[in-house]
């Protein structure tokens, strides 16, 4: 059934612009060349920006050691584009916040775990790493390289030879600018396309590629209205923006998933959340401490439709709370916190977050019995003679 629905399906795109065109559709992965070496002077460049960049992670503070975690990552990738193509690559998890994947000319895929608490299912998951691998596949980091190379080296001439002719050259300066640009987003366009071939060809389906980029959407809105600001999802990618708007990507995958039909697949959402199970309270505290309240409170509601709401959900809900610090603020920290504990929530911050809320909200009789519990459960931590005099007043 998929094979037929991969022959009969239409996508089309013309590159470099956001309008549809009719194309003879074709899913067959290109011929993949395994253990490729650098060959030429550009090629080597690039690979040894990579072999530093690489370098530069291994002694990062950001690295994410947890063997589980990069098995689960490597797994998701070879369930996508194939272990042919996967085996190879070295895989780093870098702690940040931010929704990031990067892949490097050298077979270097660096995943930020901001990425994989945004992400809902392995599918998702799937659909963000085999557009990065496409980039990778299609050699797009080595026609980077040279057309920024070329590029600057252009603007670079033209501001001399402005200077010895008094000629007026910034509209041709402002024109090379933007052909950097406008590659770099045929570049993503063709990589989005490559990755959802992967995702045809793989058990996943192939709509999660579309469902990445409407949830980041929502998340933008959310994060919007927090800050009681607009924001419009336009189909006119800005001169100098690197990749195409998030409304783009949603409409020309969501069609291109439509016309496959494999929607019945099982995207996995469990699997997702089961392997990050032991990075949660961090990745859920790096996202509180991004001040984003708007955006949190939807990021937290959207994992809670998959796994409810977990203490480690409440811990967090509680913690964004009382970062925000309106004075109903710390009533309703108080109830997160809680309700955390009585999920089994293990980590002492519960009970002191618990009761400074309390102390906040003018509830002191209550706090007390909260702050010396976290006494007794952390007795030497680094806080514990601050919280020993706020139990004495």
């Amino acid at each position: 059934l998929r094979a037929a629905a991969l022959a009969s399906a239409v996508i089309g795109l013309a590159w470099g612009s956001s309008t549809f065109a009719v194309e003879k559709p074709d899913y067959s992965l290109p011929v993949y060349t395994p253990a490729y070496e650098p060959r030429t002077v550009d090629e080597r460049g690039a690979w040894m920006q990579a072999d530093e960049f690489e370098r530069a992670m291994q002694r990062s503070p950001l690295l994410i050691a947890d063997e589980g975690v990069k098995g689960y990552v490597r797994r998701v990738l070879c369930t996508t584009v194939g272990h042919d193509r996967c085996d190879s690559l070295r895989i780093y998890v870098l702690e940040d916040p931010s929704f990031n994947a990067s892949m490097m000319a050298n077979g270097v895929l660096a995943v930020h775990t901001g990425l994989l608490l945004r992400v809902r299912n392995e599918a998702e998951l799937g659909a963000v790493l085999g557009h990065e691998f496409g980039h990778f596949e299609l050699r797009h980091i080595l026609q980077g390289f040279k057309n920024r190379r070329g590029a600057t080296d252009a603007m670079a001439w033209l501001q001399v030879l402005g200077g010895i002719s008094e000629t007026n050259t910034s509209g041709t300066e402002i024109s090379l600018m933007g052909s950097i640009f406008s590659f770099d987003r045929a570049q993503e366009t063709q990589a989005d396309l490559l990755g959802l071939k992967y995702l045809a060809t793989s058990p996943y389906p192939s709509s999660a590629a579309a469902n990445v980029w409407g949830n980041l959407m929502a998340e933008q809105d959310a994060s919007a209205a927090g800050r009681k600001r607009k924001t419009t999802h336009s189909y006119n990618a800005g001169f100098t923006a690197s990749h195409p708007t998030e409304l783009t990507r949603a409409t020309y995958l969501a069609k291109a998933a439509q016309d496959i039909g494999d929607d019945s697949d099982d995207p996995q959402t469990h699997g997702h959340y089961d392997a990050l199970r032991s990075l949660m309270p961090r990745l859920l505290h790096n996202q509180v401490r991004m001040n984003d309240f708007g955006g949190t409170e939807y990021l937290l509601g959207a994992i809670a439709q998959s796994t409810g709401w977990t203490g480690d959900l409440l811990f967090a809900r509680g913690e964004m709370y009382q970062l925000r610090g309106n004075p109903r603020d710390f009533v309703t920290a108080s109830q997160f916190y809680r309700e955390a504990i009585e999920l089994g929530y293990a980590a002492p911050e519960a009970h002191r977050n618990l009761g400074i809320s309390l102390l906040k909200s003018g509830a002191a009789a209550e706090a007390e019995p909260a702050l010396a519990t976290y006494l007794q459960l952390a007795p030497d931590a680094s806080d514990a003679s601050v919280i020993k005099t706020l139990i004495a007043k």
